[in-house]
């Protein structure tokens, strides 16, 4: 006699678009949120010390990135009642959950980019002729 498996009501097996782990992973595997998880992990910061790390990032793209990993329980915010006042992120233990896979799929960057740049170029040139 077969049995059926039953995955939790939050894995879909297809993705599809009302899927909530499709857009969990749309809102943490963005290349704003990985830097900043990696930078919040040597401590606590304020915005503008996180964006002096992120060559690049706007501070619309920034305040947008940090809103959406708060959300998710990866970062935390701290108002700190100073004159004026200020706001502090750091990381979460969930947040820091994902510092492992981040540092792998950095290597496979790393260790991959010769290979990535040979299939650009291949297909540049078959694009070109």
């Amino acid at each position: 006699m077969e049995t059926a498996t039953l995955s939790p009501p939050h894995v879909c097996q297809h993705f599809s678009v009302d899927c909530p782990s499709r857009a969990l992973l749309d809102q943490i595997a963005d290349k704003w949120s990985m830097m900043v998880l990696t930078v919040l992990d040597a401590g606590p910061m304020r915005f503008n010390a996180i964006r002096r790390h992120l060559e690049g990032v706007t501070q619309k793209a920034l305040t947008q990135c940090l809103r959406r990993l708060e959300r998710n329980g990866m970062v935390s915010r701290r108002v700190i009642p100073a004159s004026p006042v200020a706001v502090e992120y750091a990381i979460t233990p969930l947040g820091r959950s994902l510092h492992q896979p981040f540092k792998a799929l950095y290597r496979w960057t790393i260790e991959n980019m010769p290979h990535v740049e040979e299939a650009r170029r291949s297909f540049d040139e078959k694009v070109a002729a």
